[in-house]
């Protein structure tokens, strides 16, 4: 199927610009099902998209052509054939606002600041500018933040986060609450576009500048929403004061393209604050919860931190009893408290990580602890079925994006962490001295190498023990293939 994408893109990348591509490459995927490629050929670049929903395509399309229109921050759309459900967009590098939120140190700097000034500058006018005259038809799959659209909000955390975290609550009475949240959220003025998942991971960095991607599922919503999502996302973890005075500088772009009553717009602001909440939670609860996914459960506790900050300061004229029980449950748990890594700094276990090949066997356990944990990465898609990775390795970048991209590496160690972390937790407690766990593939090059070099990391991120890392193949190879 992967391949069958690829040629379909090379021949729609060849109809457009008159040439091959020589290069095909496989991005790393993002929480949807679509998958991105970067196709370049004699200087010529395109990001290549499929997307399984026909519709969400059509989206997306549509409200490119219509913002470039307007001349606002968004790619170019270069070709499509949705027939096929791919389309070709501009190229607009591979930096993110978020990689420099990951680049930051305990402060945001001068730089970056002005990076998120110039975002919600060109937020207010895509919503504002862009939300004129918009194409709400091909909204999918509501062609507005509607009532139905937050019970489904509230429905996943209700479902994925409540439920699952093991919170109790009155169904009804919350019910209830949700219903009387949504009709106060909706008595503010829904007038405009609304991306509905602005985050810094959405916006691309070109020099200089924020370019926005990944709006299809966009509507016609309320203005306070979108910042909301910016300025609170979980793990930009901002202080009070940066998300106020980014807040007014937003307000400051948007009065000039619009009517604002600034005290009715923060008023309402901070109740669309708490329903992203509410539905990152969710999110957090389905992606990490229930698909147990390392990222999301490490992000919990960042957007329990919010919850924790924001609950004193609402002032809506809506009564919610049981939901405010609920959120107040929620900001005095420690049951996602991360494990304290000094602790496992601590402790005197030591960790063997080591990738093999099945040709040779399983390694030994020197330790004479009598072995640990063998996982077989053979299942999984292999880049070394294939010339241009045959000389190189799981730590090579090609190799990396081709994991990421062509195959379910990343449920793969989830589903690996589930079991193993317990294992690390219990012989800490138990002053245990020596745990081994081990990847093997067909050479020992390229699965192996990959999920032992992640599970490293894993470890050390999160339990500051000691690991000993040992590929063996290619150590003795001299990590020549």
């Amino acid at each position: 199927m992967q391949n069958n994408i690829s040629n379909q893109l090379s021949a729609l990348f060849q109809k457009w610009s008159g040439k091959t591509p020589e290069l095909i490459l496989p991005l790393a995927p993002s929480g949807s099902n679509r998958r991105y490629y970067r196709l370049q050929a004699a200087g010529i670049s395109a990001i290549g998209c499929h997307g399984k929903e026909a519709k969400e395509n059509l989206a997306f399309v549509e409200f490119s052509k219509h913002f470039k229109q307007q001349q606002l921050a968004v790619p170019e759309i270069y070709a499509t054939d949705l027939e096929k459900g791919i389309y070709l967009q501009e190229d607009l590098g591979s930096t993110t606002l978020f990689s420099f939120l990951l680049q930051r140190g305990k402060d945001f700097s001068e730089s970056l600041l002005k990076m998120y000034k110039k975002s919600v500058e060109e937020l207010a006018r895509l919503q504002i500018i862009g939300g004129q005259d918009f194409p709400y038809k091909y909204c999918y799959p509501r062609p507005a933040f509607d009532k139905q659209s937050m019970l489904w909000d509230f429905n996943t955390f209700k479902y994925y986060f409540l439920k699952l975290a093991g919170f109790t609550f009155d169904e009804e009475a919350l019910e209830n609450d949700f219903h009387k949240f949504a009709d106060y959220l909706l008595s503010a003025d829904c007038s405009h576009f609304m991306f509905r998942d602005f985050q810094s991971r959405n916006i691309m960095m070109k020099a200089g500048a924020p370019f926005f991607i990944d709006y299809q599922g966009g509507r016609q919503g309320a203005l306070q929403y979108d910042l909301a999502s910016l300025l609170f996302q979980a793990r930009a973890n901002m202080s009070s004061n940066l998300r106020e005075t980014l807040l007014e500088h937003y307000l400051d772009t948007a009065e000039k393209l619009t009517a604002i009553n600034r005290p009715v717009f923060i008023r309402y602001y901070y109740g669309f604050v708490l329903i992203r909440c509410i539905q990152v939670l969710g999110s957090y609860g389905y992606r990490g919860l229930h698909e147990r996914k390392e990222h999301f459960i490490k992000s919990i506790p960042f957007a329990i931190k919010n919850l924790q900050w924001l609950l004193p300061q609402l002032q809506m004229d809506v009564d919610m009893p049981e939901l405010k029980r609920v959120l107040t449950a929620i900001s005095q748990t420690d049951h996602f408290d991360s494990f304290d890594p000094e602790k496992g700094a601590a402790s005197v276990l030591t960790v063997s990580v080591k990738s093999f090949s099945y040709k040779q066997g399983i390694p030994g356990d020197p330790s004479g602890n009598g072995g640990g944990f063998v996982f077989d990465c053979r299942a999984l898609h292999n880049p070394g079925r294939y010339e241009p990775y045959k000389k190189l390795t799981g730590r090579d970048k090609p190799v990396i994006e081709f994991l990421q991209g062509h195959s379910n590496i990343q449920n793969f160690l989830n589903n690996i962490y589930y079991i193993v972390d317990p294992a690390i937790e219990n012989y800490i407690e138990r002053s245990f001295t020596s745990l081994c766990i081990n990847f093997g593939c067909t050479g020992g090059q390229h699965r192996s190498v990959y999920c032992a070099d992640a599970m490293k990391r894993h470890i050390e991120q999160k339990y500051g023990v000691v690991v000993r890392l040992e590929h063996v193949v290619q150590e003795q190879k001299g990590w020549k293939n």
